[in-house]
């Protein structure tokens, strides 16, 4: 009888065989890839990669290892949150040896540490063709020859997974700001502390209006998963819509935001996973390049009177980001904090602070 291969098995049957280098726990989860070429440990920490299984198309992992998470007010500067979430990892050639001045341990020692499958050795060139073509598919990653079900993250609520537990109060200027935590990546918060503004950050489904915090304006983060599953933070973004709060939204902020105001969403056939989306502002036909993580889109045919396109993506014309005509509302889908990636659209947190009536 033959060894049985470590697998990536997708839904439509195809079956991708490699060799382990992370923790052996078969998963399931839903198949996603990434095209950027660096930032790994920020996209392994990301939040929004909840249940998934991510794909990285760049051929060599590993190389530069995993540096300390450098801690900025109780906050990691080199990870995106406490731990890693994405669900499994493949890649095509992991490198088992590994060169980085700030470097402290392997890829490998990590995903084995917090209990991560990982996968190479596997021709992520053809797997991504095939999740372009078919659009992203649920699988699984198998380590013995036994059998476990398909699972869809999209079907649980995953925000309520990744958001924290209880308000956190970030000190730092006069300017306070109510971030809605929908699993948050420490980079924006970093954003805005860096920019002097004190930040509350509340869990996703916290009554913000009836708490003994004052604040001046309102974020909403980016987050896992679909957007309408997310309906107490829809609920608190229509209140906040009442008010006269400037308030932003971060990529899945960007489609709650959206909700909240009666327009619709979609799931993309394979979402912008990526450090080079551009993107073209669309009063000033700018084009900028962003960085994103999102599988789910706004449709911007449905936004009520009052909103208009702000941003739209270069590649496939779908909505980047929306804003008020009047009211000092504005949101968008891509990462103005990178973290990986370019840092071509970071003034958003200037703009948006600018509102702030002081």
């Amino acid at each position: 009888m033959s060894e049985f291969k470590p697998r990536l098995i997708l839904e439509d049957g195809s079956v991708f065989e490699g060799e382990s280098f992370g923790f052996d726990k078969s998963i399931a989860g839903e198949v996603v890839f990434n095209t950027g070429m660096v930032g790994y440990p920020e996209s392994l920490t990301d939040p929004s990669y909840r249940g998934q299984i991510l794909v990285l198309t760049y051929p060599l992992i590993g190389n530069y290892g995993i540096s300390k998470p450098g801690k900025k007010k109780s906050l990691s500067e080199n990870y995106e949150s406490e731990q890693i979430q994405i669900s499994g990892l493949i890649i095509s050639d992991y490198s088992y040896e590994f060169s980085h001045w700030s470097a402290i341990k392997s890829l490998a020692w990590w995903l084995n540490n917090e209990n991560i499958p990982a996968l190479t050795g596997i021709d992520c060139r053809a797997l991504t063709k095939r999740l372009q073509d078919k659009g992203v598919m649920l699988g699984k990653m198998v380590f013995q020859d036994k059998a476990i079900p398909f699972f869809d993250p999209n079907q649980k609520n995953l925000v309520a997974e990744v958001s924290s537990k209880e308000p956190i109060v970030y000190k730092q200027g006069k300017m306070r700001v109510a971030l809605i935590d929908c699993g948050v990546k420490h980079s924006i918060i970093l954003s805005l502390l860096k920019r002097n503004v004190t930040v509350i950050r509340f869990p996703w489904d916290f009554n913000i209006f009836d708490n003994p915090f004052d604040f001046d304006a309102i974020v909403i983060s980016n987050g896992p998963g679909n957007p309408k599953m997310v309906d107490k933070t829809i609920q608190t973004i229509k209140q906040a819509l009442d008010y006269s709060f400037p308030i932003l939204g971060i990529c899945l902020g960007n489609q709650l935001l959206a909700l909240a105001t009666g327009a619709d969403t979609y799931k993309l056939k394979y979402g912008h996973r990526s450090q080079n989306q551009p993107c073209i502002e669309s009063s000033s036909q700018r084009c900028y390049i962003t960085a994103q993580n999102h599988g789910y889109a706004v449709n911007e045919n449905t936004l009520p009177d009052g909103f208009r396109v702000w941003f739209r993506n270069a590649n496939d014309d779908t909505n980047e980001g929306i804003r008020h005509w009047k009211k000092p509302i504005m949101s968008v889908q891509f990462h103005p904090e990178a973290s990986p990636g370019p840092t071509d659209i970071d003034y958003i947190f200037d703009e948006f602070l600018s509102q702030i009536k002081t």
